[in-house]
């Protein structure tokens, strides 16, 4: 896909980016290297390639899911203005 000056400036406004001729040529060719790097790894025979989550082979260490705290929600509840069945009762902001 050939860019032209006019696309840049084009995809500068939908952007609300502001460039004048000089910055607008200087992208042309940075966005016409990006495509033709696109268009050439279009090109490549990826078939029998699975797919990656992430470029290196590496594992992320977690941590166990094990609960390390005691439910305290009776005694969060204990100074709150109003409680009904264990949920917290605010003024109405809605109408």
């Amino acid at each position: 896909m050939a860019l032209e000056h006019t696309d840049v400036l084009r995809a500068a406004h939908l952007a609300r980016l502001g460039l004048n001729d000089d910055e607008a040529r200087h992208y042309l060719e940075d966005l016409g290297r990006i495509l033709s790097m696109v268009d050439d790894l279009q090109a490549l025979d990826t078939r029998g390639v699975a797919p990656l989550a992430h470029p290196l082979d590496a594992t992320q260490r977690l941590r166990a899911d094990e609960v390390t705290e005691t439910d305290r929600r009776e005694q969060f509840q204990r100074c709150a203005p109003a409680v009904e069945n264990g949920l917290y009762l605010v003024p109405r902001v809605v109408e």
